[in-house]
């Protein structure tokens, strides 16, 4: 039995709205991330939908892999069908995806909310690439993403020192492109998407698929690489001592072995 949802609606309006659930913080599995691509791919495939919001329940919207766990996350993944082959389908979709982004997007959380189109969330969330902190690589095509989002140089500030950054600042540097209050991000986020619904609709997925180029390409490249370099330094000291501290809440030290 899967130990998580994915719900799908559409309206009058062309609005496809893709709702996940899985656990208190959304924590995801390469099973979860196939699923969302399913969905999308679906509502691509006839006009029942002409833009997507993609949401979830509770107070985080995704908090990444969950290190937490018995297993060895990053070998897990790296066993059979890879959950950066599903997050690619995400990419290479052709309809505008919206986030509604509540509460925290964590680590690989960050890079599911990238993979949309646009970002709406409220002062009250939480962003970050941690990544650094936990003696690992990022992931999920974050090292094309993220600097195309807010450039370079906040993209390496992120991402080499790990440092979490609340809802304003995210918007201050673009990672959020509409900052609404906290209990009406999911509204804002649908009237936006339905916005872009509202215009003809062969027209938005051409220019679409303009503005982004190459952009899917360039997210299974860079998957390629993160990947092995993820699976790599997981098996580092860094990386046990990463995950020992922010699992005890407390500075990690780290021993450059």
């Amino acid at each position: 039995m899967a130990d998580f949802e994915v719900r799908v609606t559409t309206g009058a309006d062309h609005v496809g709205v893709v709702e996940f659930e899985r656990g208190r913080h959304n924590f995801f599995h390469q099973p979860l991330i196939a699923a969302l691509a399913d969905a999308i791919e679906e509502l691509a495939q006839d006009d029942r939908a002409r833009a997507v919001v993609l949401c979830s329940t509770g107070r985080h919207f995704c908090a990444g892999a969950d290190f937490g766990g018995d297993e060895d996350v990053i070998e897990t993944i790296n066993a059979g069908r890879h959950l950066y082959d599903e997050a690619f389908r995400l990419f290479a979709q052709p309809l505008p995806v919206v986030a509604a982004v509540q509460g925290s997007a964590i680590g690989g959380g960050l890079g599911l909310a990238l993979a949309a189109d646009f970002r709406v969330s409220g002062p009250g969330s939480r962003w970050a690439a941690p990544f650094s902190r936990l003696g690992l690589h990022q992931g999920f095509g974050i090292s094309v993403t993220l600097p195309r989002a807010v450039g370079e140089q906040a993209a390496a500030d992120l991402l080499l020192t790990g440092r979490r950054i609340d809802g304003t600042e995210a918007h201050a540097i673009g990672l959020v492109d509409r900052l609404v209050p906290d209990d009406e991000l999911r509204e804002a986020a649908h009237a936006h998407a339905a916005q872009l619904a509202s215009a003809a609709p062969l027209a938005v997925r051409s220019i679409r698929a303009t503005l982004r180029g190459d952009l899917a390409a360039r997210v299974q490249a860079a998957t390629n690489h993160e990947k092995a370099e993820q699976l790599r330094l997981s098996r580092t000291e860094d990386h046990r001592e990463g995950i020992a501290a922010d699992l005890a809440r407390r500075e990690p030290s780290f021993a450059a072995r």
